[in-house]
């Protein structure tokens, strides 16, 4: 990860950097992985390593351009809707550009976020009233669940991919 942990000092900067290191972490949970394994299904829902950073990135705009901002779905830089619609991905869609997707989405919500001070409120019609630090702390907790499910699948496909690799180097080698 390349953000320094901020363990003392400013609220804000604590949260906001606690919300950042949970974002690479679930950056960091798919990248690497070929397009393949990135869509590879190990579970009975959409959950994918893929999926789970496209889903990441509509939760950004749903709660940051949407409910924060004010904007239309039109004028979000992508998929806003909440529903399961927020776990699909295209299959024409590489995973560089959906870590991209994401990231983009992230400075957007930096950048809405830091017009709002921590005690900001406004009424949403599923949870009541919610300030920007509620926010905050939703998306450091739905990104940090989405990275231990994404830690899950990597070990999963990783200890597959490394037991289809053993299989082929022992043909190989006449075994």
């Amino acid at each position: 990860m390349d953000t320094n942990r901020i363990t003392n000092g400013v609220e804000r900067a604590i949260i906001e950097n606690m919300l950042d290191r949970n974002r690479e972490a679930l950056i960091e949970t798919a990248r690497g992985l070929s397009e393949a394994d990135a869509r590879r299904r190990l579970v009975p829902s959409l959950t994918t390593p893929i999926s789970l950073i496209k889903h990441a990135a509509a939760a950004e705009r749903i709660w940051f351009q949407r409910f924060w901002a004010g904007l239309d779905e039109s004028e979000c830089d992508g998929y806003s809707n909440r529903d399961e619609g927020t776990f699909t991905v295209a299959d024409d869609e590489p995973l560089a550009d959906v870590i991209a997707e994401f990231e983009r989405a992230s400075r957007r919500s930096r950048a809405i976020a830091a017009r709002f001070d921590l005690d900001d409120t406004k009424d949403n019609p599923r949870e009541g009233t919610v300030s920007m630090r509620w926010t905050l702390l939703a998306m450091i907790e739905e990104f940090a669940r989405h990275a231990g499910h994404g830690d899950i699948l990597r070990e999963q496909i990783d200890q597959s991919v490394s037991r289809r690799q053993t299989r082929e180097a022992s043909a190989g080698s006449g075994w």
